[in-house]
């Protein structure tokens, strides 16, 4: 079972303590089209031998909020308003998973975009989100 990301991705480029625990994430391209990566690890999964829903949810917030940050020039800062999933499938050890973002809005205050995360070309996720925005750099 190889550990490494899919050819193209590279470490995220923006990480945080908490995301330094449950990734590593990787990333490639930006705005509309960054795509968040996993490579779903031992530390990934749940009691049932899959990846965790928690560590999708994560790998979705960041893509929803990485691809709306890097959108625009100079840069979008939101946060999290409301985020929604719903399990369409599930990952196992060793799969690849990578997200696809649709932005639909980025206003003045507010931001709305989903998320699909993909094991290969099964859909296992879709993620809506509402994020405040609160600066423009």
């Amino acid at each position: 079972m190889t550990t490494e990301p899919a050819e193209g991705y590279a470490a995220l480029f923006r990480s945080s303590p908490f995301l330094d625990r449950t990734g590593p994430f990787y990333s490639i391209g930006k705005g509309q089209s960054l795509s968040i990566g996993l490579r779903v690890l031992e530390h990934h999964l749940n009691a049932r031998g899959l990846a965790h829903g928690g560590v999708l949810l994560t790998m979705a917030d960041i893509a929803l909020g990485y691809a709306m940050a890097t959108t625009e020039t100079p840069s979008v800062g939101a946060v999290t308003s409301h985020l929604s999933a719903d399990f369409a499938g599930s990952a196992k050890l060793g799969d690849w998973v990578e997200s696809r973002v649709d932005i639909q809005k980025i206003g003045r205050t507010l931001a709305f975009a989903n998320a699909y995360l993909s094991v290969g070309d099964v859909r296992i996720v879709r993620a809506s989100g509402v994020f405040a925005v609160t600066s423009r750099d």
